[in-house]
């Protein structure tokens, strides 16, 4: 037996033996019912790999799981599956769609989308949102940290502005870079998940284009279509190469192809979105006199924190004034424990 032939057994037997564990976690559920079928079309094609290098099952040793195979069984079991979809897509395991927002009953026979379009509509939409609260997330993130640290540092040196300004700007620089390099190392390996798995499923659809639309056809029935619906609408998903690529990337995956940002592009971003909050309490102490500069400094953040908690408000579904409060006692109440543990440290 090849390498690969070796290894893609070893891939099918893997994805086999995790499937039966999310079907027992599933028990009871249709669920259940996708996972074993998906396990056992996984150890036909590990049966399939075996033929391929001229052997038989018994010339092969048992499948016996390794230690990561486990550390996921044992997360499975505490946390659930829906909240390690990533992980178990990079473990090649399908139908991980079944955890997105479940239809309503009365719509279930005929909202599925048909079209990868819709589908794409609805990630994007989704996306676009995730973008905007990131910047506003980051933004804060620079406003609260820089301004604590601006705090801390005035506790500490009696107010001395010079000192203050010089601990907001290297604390700021600082934040800003930790937050680009996390940002980038996050969606590199993102963008890596997604291109190993997109060429997984390029292969499997070409080699196996009536397997990929009978998993399709599985998850679509676990998800509350009828199964004759279910057939015909992986049929027909199947038979567009160009959008089943995406098709199967999403409902079997749980992933969204259209989502291969620059790791670059959103590392600028994070920086630039942490600097902008960062400069709030920091350009005060450039601009205003000295004897006034903390003041204005404190009067600048306060505004800053009020503004970002009522545009999260847009998200959260709460009262603009409510969150504006809570975001400016949960900001203030971090820069006076600040001043108060620099004023104790000098």
């Amino acid at each position: 037996m090849t390498f690969r032939n070796f290894e893609s057994w070893r891939e099918e037997k893997q994805s086999a033996y995790l499937y039966r564990i999310l079907a027992e976690k599933e028990r009871g559920t249709p669920r259940e019912k996708l996972y074993l079928s998906l396990a056992e079309m996984a150890e036909k094609q590990a049966l399939e790999w075996t033929h391929a290098a001229g052997l038989k099952p018994s010339d092969l040793p048992a499948y016996h799981p390794p230690l990561k195979v486990k550390a996921v069984q044992r997360l499975i079991g505490v946390f659930g599956p829906h909240h390690l979809k990533t992980v178990l897509a990079a473990l090649k395991i399908r139908g991980l769609s079944v955890y997105s927002a479940q239809l309503a009953p009365e719509i279930q026979a005929h909202a599925m989308p048909s079209d990868v379009s819709e589908l794409g509509g609805r990630h994007r939409l989704k996306g676009s949102a995730g973008n905007i609260r990131a910047a506003i997330f980051g933004v804060n993130d620079g406003l609260v940290s820089t301004a604590s640290l601006m705090l801390g540092a005035s506790g500490a040196a009696s107010g001395d502005p010079r000192i203050v300004l010089i601990s907001g700007g290297a604390g700021l620089l600082a934040g800003a870079m930790s937050m680009a390099a996390g940002e980038y190392v996050s969606v590199r390996s993102q963008r890596e998940l997604l291109e190993y798995q997109l060429a997984l499923e390029r292969a499997e659809l070409k080699q196996y284009p009536e397997e990929e639309a009978a998993e399709l056809a599985l998850i679509y029935a676990a998800r509350g279509i009828p199964e004759d619906q279910a057939r015909e609408i992986a049929a027909r998903l199947i038979a567009n190469p160009e959008r089943a690529l995406e098709t199967l990337a999403r409902e079997e995956l749980g992933l969204d192809p259209t989502d291969l940002g620059s790791p670059w592009a959103a590392a600028l971003s994070s920086f630039g979105a942490f600097s902008i909050g960062g400069l709030v309490p920091l350009l005060p102490f450039v601009f205003s006199p000295a004897g006034f500069a903390m003041t204005a400094s404190i009067g600048a953040t306060a505004i800053a924190l009020f503004a970002t908690g009522a545009v999260v408000s847009l998200f959260s579904g709460r009262g603009v004034v409510l969150s504006g409060l809570r975001m400016l006692l949960i900001g203030g109440g971090a820069g006076a424990l600040a001043y108060l543990l620099g004023t104790w440290v000098a």
